[in-house]
C-alpha cells in the first residue's frame, strides 16, 4: 500500500501528477519529468534532515499511483499533503493510505497532530477528508494557524486529525470488524 519513496518511480509518478484534475491540487508542480526527478531527489534529503516525510502509495499490482507526504515538520505536528492519479481515485486507495501514513505517524513516530490545509475550492478532497471520522475542523481551535495560511490569494480550509482521536476510531472500527467475523 506505501512503500518509502525513490528516484525510479518519478516518471510514472509525474505522468499521473501532471492530469490537468490533479496537478493544480499537487504541492510540488514539476513542469517536466526531470523537474519532478530534481523535487523528489529535495524531497529525500529533506526527509533525512526530519523536514518532511513522504511515502508513494502503490496500486494493487505494485505500481506507484500518488503520494502521501506529511511537510512542514514541527514539534510533532505537520501538514498533509496526499494526491491520487485519476485512474485510481474512487477505488479507496485514499482512506487505505491515510490510514497506514497516520498510523506510521501516531505510533512509530511519535506525531500528535496532523494537519490537513484544503484549497476552499477543492470540493473532491473536502468529501474524501470528511469521510474519515478522525477528522475536524481546526478554525476555531487554531485561529492564528488559520490565518497564517489564508494570508495569500488562495483561500483554504484547515482540518487536523488529532492522535487520540484517529486512535479512538481506528480502535472503534477494528472492534466491529472482529465482532462480524465471530
Amino acid at each position: 500500500m506505501l512503500k518509502h519513496r525513490d528516484l525510479s518511480e518519478t516518471n510514472e509518478l509525474y505522468q499521473l501528477m501532471s492530469h490537468p484534475s490533479v496537478f493544480p491540487f499537487v504541492r510540488q508542480k514539476a513542469s517536466s519529468a526531470e523537474e519532478y526527478l530534481f523535487m523528489t531527489k529535495q524531497l529525500l534529503e529533506e526527509e533525512q534532515l526530519g523536514k518532511t516525510i513522504s511515502r508513494t502509495i502503490i496500486g494493487d499490482f505494485g505500481q506507484p499511483i500518488g503520494t502521501i507526504s506529511l511537510f512542514d515538520i514541527q514539534d510533532g505536528a505537520g501538514f498533509l499533503g496526499t494526491w491520487i492519479g485519476v485512474p485510481y481515485q474512487g477505488m479507496g486507495y485514499n482512506q487505505m493510505a491515510k490510514h497506514h501514513f497516520l498510523s506510521e505517524l501516531f505510533f512509530e513516530k511519535d506525531f500528535h497532530t496532523v494537519f490537513l490545509r484544503i484549497r476552499s475550492e477543492n470540493e473532491k478532497s473536502k468529501r474524501a477528508s470528511l469521510k474519515l471520522q478522525y477528522v475536524v475542523c481546526a478554525k476555531e481551535s487554531h485561529p492564528a494557524l488559520f490565518e497564517e495560511i489564508n494570508m495569500g490569494e488562495t483561500k483554504f480550509d484547515l482540518y487536523k486529525i488529532p492522535k487520540d482521536l484517529f486512535y479512538i476510531v481506528t480502535a472503534n472500527e477494528s472492534t466491529k470488524e472482529e465482532e462480524q467475523a465471530m
